[in-house]
């Protein structure tokens, strides 16, 4: 799409971090803006921060992993703007990344999972028909380099796999029934954001008691290796690139330090090796932070 003013978009967890830039940009562009947020207070301050730009802008509280608030989203973007052409399905959250696979509590894989998959399965069962009815339009959806690796982190890696390869599918259907609508997946290393605090977010159904201090020891860490990481509007400015020139792909990060552990994963697979864990930028940071006294 290379004319995009005018047009609307529609941006979950668009209250702060990538979501937030990605609005940002977009109403740059000339675009209406649709921000969709769990958290209510930080999600008018972003409308007023957006309205104070000149923009057109929509707030809408939506829970990503309930479909039937999804369907509302889509309905209220549709009823003010008309009709919708871009959509990111951006929400997300970090979940739980220490310890063994076997050992994180059921409450941590439905939290992780309804918001960073079901979160954009419902994106996508929702808006995509409308935007295949109009003709043309574009998806992205928010994956990350953890979708592209060898041991990603946890049920936050599983659930990027999984929205890589949802992605993919996606692309070879909307080819096949609908070629005027693209899709774009998003795959960024670290990037600036408060993702390290998502927990401030979690449902009260889906709190966990911990005892284990490497949880917090880990989320620590990887509120360190955040700070240092990529601006957020620099995630948003390659997003509208791949907009525009209907480019799948999206790594922001594409210096050799986080290309090398995607292509090492690609050769295991293609040799029939057992899998090997290719370091990434920031890894000595996580690991100092783990091995800090209680």
């Amino acid at each position: 799409m290379e004319d995009l003013s005018g047009r609307a978009a529609v941006v979950t967890g668009g209250a702060s971090g990538i979501g937030f830039a990605l609005a940002e940009r977009f109403a740059a562009e000339g675009m209406g803006v649709v921000i969709a947020d769990v958290e209510a207070a930080a999600l008018r301050e972003a409308g007023r921060k957006l309205r104070a730009t000149g923009a057109d802008v929509l707030e809408v509280t939506t829970e990503v992993s309930d479909p039937g608030q999804v369907a509302s989203l889509a309905d209220q973007a549709e009823s003010h703007f008309g009709a919708v052409h871009v959509v990111c399905n951006n929400a997300g959250v970090a979940g739980n990344t220490a310890g063994p696979l076997w050992g994180v509590p059921l409450e941590d894989w439905r939290w992780t999972l309804g918001v960073n998959l079901w979160g954009v399965i419902n994106g996508v069962r929702t808006f995509v028909p409308r935007l295949v009815a109009q003709g043309e339009g574009h998806v992205v959806n928010t994956a990350s380099m953890a979708g592209l690796i060898t041991g990603g982190g946890g049920p936050y890696g599983v659930s990027k796999h999984a929205v890589v390869s949802l992605s993919e599918n996606l692309f070879f259907d909307l080819q096949l029934f609908a070629p005027g609508v693209g899709v774009s997946v998003l795959c960024p290393g670290w990037v600036n954001t408060r993702i390290a605090d998502a927990e401030r977010n979690r449902p009260p159904e889906l709190v966990v008691s911990r005892t284990d201090p490497m949880a917090q020891k880990v989320r620590k860490g990887l509120g360190r290796v955040l700070e240092a990481g990529m601006a957020p509007g620099e995630v948003a400015e390659r997003v509208l690139g791949a907009i525009h020139e209907n480019r799948f792909y999206v790594l922001p990060h594409d210096d050799e330090a986080w290309l090398a552990p995607v292509r090492n994963r690609m050769t295991d697979i293609l040799e029939a090796r057992q899998p090997t864990r290719t370091p990434v930028p920031g890894s000595d940071l996580l690991m100092a932070a783990a091995a800090e006294p209680d």
